[in-house]
């Protein structure tokens, strides 16, 4: 199982960015996958979710309206469109998915929002 996340950068606040995620070893349409971020001295915070039940994606409150998270099945990637961006956005940003009894993550990429 891998998880590659790209597009990170230095953006200014009102700007936008899309973070991708290559996942290989596994199929991402057979499990919920999810982004989360983590600043420096903050909690670790998941703020967009897909799931395979089905229903409206996940959002964290502190993103919705403003961040979209999407998957494209053909390219085994999974998307998270950031737009309206914060400084608060500021972080690092990481997908995870959950296979059998253990949670997967990337490198992440950071988010500089300034």
């Amino acid at each position: 199982v891998q998880l590659v996340e790209s597009g990170g950068g230095l953006v200014k606040p009102g700007g936008s960015l899309r973070l991708s995620c290559a996942a290989s070893g596994f199929t991402i349409s057979s499990h919920d996958m999810s982004w989360v971020r983590q600043a420096p001295g903050k909690e670790r915070e998941a703020v967009a979710g897909l799931y395979l039940g089905g229903g409206s994606p996940y959002y964290a409150d502190s993103v919705k309206g403003r961040f979209t998270i999407s998957q494209d099945s053909a390219r085994n990637t999974v998307y998270l469109q950031m737009n309206s961006l914060k400084p608060e956005d500021t972080a690092m940003y990481y997908c995870a998915t959950l296979i059998g009894n253990s949670w997967y993550r990337g490198q992440g990429t950071q988010v500089t929002v300034s």
